[in-house]
Formats: structure tokens, sequence, C-alpha cells
């Protein structure tokens, strides 16, 4: 049952990134209506020129590697700034809450699934691979000697 939500999660957020991402590019679902507040935050994103390309863009590349079941922990981070964004913006500047809930839910549903996959990423005493060959490559000469 879990595997059935999970893949359930997976396809239906992968779905509404790309639909919603190639929609930022081709233009086919109708704008809906923003508050003053709302508009100027996505005047201010557009007057940049990249900023609209590089989220609508991730958008479609993380949705499609949802869809693929491929990479879905790196999916998931590429996505979480975006999901933040998009939920504050509907709750502070342009009430609407719905849809970006349910988009929250999933992910984070997603990201309890994958969680064993996060482990690294969350490892307060992380360090960077070469120092931890270096450290064992030593360990292994001082044993030998």
């Amino acid at each position: 049952m879990t595997n059935h939500l999970t893949t359930a999660s997976r396809v239906l957020l992968g779905t509404l990134f790309v639909m919603f991402g190639a929609n930022g590019f081709l233009h086919f679902l109708p704008t809906p209506a923003v508050t003053e507040a709302g508009g100027a935050f996505l005047g201010a994103l557009a007057a940049t020129g990249y900023m609209f390309p590089l989220i609508k863009g991730l958008e479609v590349a993380a949705g499609i590697a949802l869809l693929s079941g491929r990479s879905v922990p790196l999916a998931l981070t590429l996505l979480a700034p975006i999901t933040i964004n998009i939920f504050a913006f509907h709750l502070v500047l342009s009430p609407g809450i719905a849809l970006p809930a349910a988009i929250v839910a999933l992910q984070l549903q997603l990201a309890w699934a994958y969680r064993d996959s996060f482990r690294g990423m969350l490892d307060a005493r992380a360090r960077p691979a070469r120092a931890e060959r270096r450290a064992s490559a030593v360990g292994q000469v001082t044993q030998h000697a």
C-alpha cells in the first residue's frame, strides 16, 4: 500500500511540475488573477529576464525526474525552495492555498518515503569525500606498518 501511495504521489507531483513548468514557456493555461502585491512580485521576477526560465526549467526537469522515477531525491531537493515559495506566495501575496498545500503535502510525503536518501545531506558532521578517503588510506597504511 505504501509503495502505491509513493508512486501515486511521485507521478502526481511530477505531472503538476511538468505541466506548470511547461506552461511557463508555452502559455497554454489561462493566467489566474493575482493581487496587486502578487503582480508586483511576479513582475519583479519577470523583469530579471532569467528567473522565470530558471524556475520553470527546473520545474520541468525535476518533474520529468519524478515521472521517470530516476533521481527522485535530487528532484525533491531542487523543488523544495520552489515549493516553499509557491506556498508562501499563495499564503501571503495572492490567497488561494488549496493547490499549494497539496503540493507541499505531496512533497513532504515523498521526502519521508525517500528519507534514507537524505541522511548524508542532513549529517551535521559530513566531510568531503576526498578527506574521508585520505583518512581511511592513512589508517590502512598505519595498520600495515
